[in-house]
């Protein structure tokens, strides 16, 4: 057992994160850079989708109170991660963090984990994406043959100008009489995966610079909103005040609404912060890693909890949290403003938006498999270097066709749960390591020191742990499964290709 719990030893570390050379990642990201990595994946589908979804069926108008809870249990998070990206300032995130203090077995589980967390998360966006492009098009007239713009065997009826899926009809429409069609292949989400993959193949500063720019144009399209809707409910104090009540709705006896509704809800939102982890895969790649990537981390994850909350404030304000199952939420509210461009505006918003989610969730996978590869706990070809773009770009490929295939041909409706237990695991291990490693290496220079250890890393573990709870039980299922298949690979192949295990006298304390 002692072997499986060999740690990488810091000496390792240090010496990866300062190799050179076209074999090697490109340090070119800055502190804004890093910042707009995070908001880039974390404003998107969270906003666009998930906090109309949480108020609907779980926490009704308190749901900006479930993001004050998953902004904190963040918060802890993110002070950990702070600390270890600048004293381990190389890719692979909460997998290298735990290989460096809780062992390889620890690292391993993780690793495997967050392989689910961003594939299956990019799968789970594109299809969003498609759905809001489509309805794009269709809004300025041009149609896609309805077969090839939802998954295989999806029912679509024509409604009002529009090819829509059955189940997302408005309540009391029947599809009796209308147009139907069957959805066999998922193009457009194919095509977007695709373009996502070659920009990241390309580089990783052409990458951060079309981020950053879409970035600027989906804050400017949320800023609408807040102003639009927030101004209308100033002229209207009646109609918030009619939705707003009651704002913690009873409880239906099922952990929905009432109190225990707000840590539910705060846990199905979580998939919104998968890109705040997503920051600290890129620690190899930027310039100043010790002074960059606390800000990058910390600066993404204040800028997005603060926009969540005031978002849920006013999506729920302007119309009731029941009617807000939709896939167009923000859309649905804005129209009751009257602003006729409204809907439009946050379409093309939500495009903007997801495509960013997307980029940062392939780009880190990417190097978390990167790092794993390095490691010897996977092929080589993972962490194969292009001479030209210094890119890991077999393995961004190869789960960029994984991402596009997904979201084809399959519905996944449980993937936003999966990738937040994903998640919320991921902050556990960061959060425990921090503490491990203040335990063993007390005098190590730490350019940025997590406060009040181990009050803060207790407190990330516990609310972490305490939100994984609210998940359904069909979620941990899965996640048992996913993680006894890596464990499978680990046993075959990674413990006899490990470089730490072929170290000699390598101990857990090392």
């Amino acid at each position: 057992m002692s072997r499986l719990l060999r740690i990488k030893p810091m000496s390792m570390l240090s010496a990866e994160a300062h190799e050179e050379g076209e074999h090697t990642l490109k340090r070119s990201l800055s502190a804004l850079n890093l910042i707009t990595l995070g908001i880039g994946a974390v404003i998107g589908a969270g906003i666009f989708v998930l906090t109309g979804q949480a108020a609907a069926l779980h926490a009704g108008p308190a749901v900006a109170l479930s993001f004050v809870l998953a902004g904190f249990t963040c918060a802890f998070a993110g002070l950990c991660y702070a600390e270890f990206a600048s004293i381990i300032p190389i890719a692979g995130s909460a997998y290298t963090y735990g290989y460096a203090t809780l062992g390889e077995l620890v690292a391993w589980i993780i690793g495997w984990d967050l392989c689910l967390e961003y594939a299956f998360g990019a799968a789970t966006v594109a299809s969003g994406w498609a759905g809001y492009f489509n309805s794009l098009l269709q809004q300025f007239g041009i149609y896609i043959p309805p077969q090839l713009t939802a998954t295989t065997g999806t029912s679509l009826a024509f409604y009002q100008h529009q090819w829509l899926p059955v189940a997302s009809l408005p309540p009391g429409i029947s599809d009796a009489g209308l147009p139907h069609a069957t959805g066999f292949f998922n193009l457009i989400a194919v095509l977007i995966v695709m373009v996502i993959t070659t920009i990241l193949v390309i580089g990783i500063k052409e990458s951060a610079n079309f981020n950053s720019a879409i970035v600027i144009v989906k804050l400017g399209i949320v800023g609408v909103f807040l102003v639009v809707g927030g101004y209308f409910l100033f002229q209207h104090p009646a109609v918030a005040s009619a939705n707003w009540h009651p704002f913690i709705p009873p409880s239906d006896g099922h952990g929905n609404f009432g109190w225990g509704g707000i840590p539910t809800a705060a846990a199905s939102i979580f998939f919104a912060y998968i890109g705040f982890d997503a920051v600290s895969t890129a620690a190899q790649e930027a310039k100043n890693p010790q002074k960059d990537m606390p800000i990058g981390i910390l600066g993404s994850l204040v800028v997005c909890t603060v926009l969540y909350i005031l978002v849920s404030l006013v999506l729920t304000g302007l119309v009731s949290y029941k009617t807000l199952n939709v896939a167009a939420p923000v859309a649905l509210a804005i129209d009751i403003t009257g602003v006729s461009w409204g809907s439009m505006l946050v379409k093309i918003g939500a495009v903007f938006g997801l495509a960013t989610v997307m980029l940062v969730m392939l780009l880190g996978q990417s190097r978390v498999f990167y790092s794993m590869s390095k490691d010897g706990l996977l092929p080589k070809w993972a962490s194969a270097i292009h001479p030209k773009f210094r890119t890991p770009w077999i393995t961004t490929i190869v789960f960029g066709a994984f991402a596009a295939i997904m979201p084809a041909v399959f519905n996944i409706d449980v993937l936003s749960q999966l990738v937040n237990i994903g998640t919320l695991l991921a902050f556990t291990i960061v959060c425990a390591g921090v503490w491990v490693l203040r335990v063993r290496h007390p005098k190590m220079e730490r350019p940025f020191k997590t406060p009040l250890v181990p009050l803060v890393p207790v407190l990330g573990i516990l609310s972490a742990v305490y939100l994984m709870s609210r998940l359904s039980k069909f979620t941990w299922e899965v996640m048992i499964v996913w993680l006894l298949i890596g464990l499978v690979i680990y046993f075959g192949y990674s413990v006899k290709n490990s470089k730490v295990q072929a170290l000699p006298g390598v101990q857990e304390g090392d």
